[in-house]
């Protein structure tokens, strides 16, 4: 019912990945990206692991080598997401309630200049929270494909279930990005 009452095209993202190690980072500056907003949970790491990476740690010290600025909003709790950021010496948000507008706008105040919204991509693995709160605040968005969702919460998994109903939706109303996006790889069969 809910997937009838929103608008299919805020939940369309502009990238669909695998992973965030596929974001080709170099086209991405080309565009005049400044700002990556990334989400943790079954984005970077799934559920039940606390810290990045060596892999991880590699690639943002490539990114902030490169010049992005980035910042982490989660609707996770403000120990997980310390515990997460502050190894790697990255701002964050979090408790954000996305897809509320607040945290990723939070996120944006963090930048010292003024930001022009399509300077940001948000990245990050839930059409319900990560793409939607991207799309309602005006910013472009990754999706990724979720690390284990075995690990997941159960709010979570129910987000999961209207992200499968959202997904038929799109293929209905917008076939040519669904099909161009590949969307149909994060279909449950």
């Amino acid at each position: 019912m809910i997937e009838r009452l929103l608008n299919s095209e805020k939940f369309i993202p502009d990238y669909h990945i695998d992973s965030v190690f596929d974001l080709d980072v170099e086209a991405l500056r080309k565009k005049g990206i400044k700002m990556l907003i990334i989400d943790i949970d079954n984005t970077l790491i799934p559920y039940d692991e606390f810290s990045a990476n060596e892999r991880l740690i590699t690639w943002f010290e490539t990114l902030k080598t490169l010049g992005f600025f980035i910042v982490f909003v989660s609707n996770n709790h403000f120990r997980r997401i310390q515990f997460f950021a502050k190894p790697l010496n990255i701002s964050f948000v979090s408790s954000a309630k996305k897809p509320l507008k607040k945290g990723f706008k939070k996120a944006l105040r963090y930048f010292e200049n003024p930001i022009a919204k399509e300077e940001v991509l948000v990245i990050g693995d839930q059409l319900m929270t990560d793409v939607y709160g991207a799309k309602r605040t005006g910013l472009n968005v990754a999706l990724v494909k979720p690390l284990k969702q075995k690990s997941e919460k159960w709010y979570t998994k129910f987000n999961r279930g209207l992200e499968q109903k959202m997904l038929q939706k799109i293929k209905e109303n917008h076939a040519k990005s669904y099909r161009e996006l590949k969307l149909e790889d994060r279909v449950i069969k």
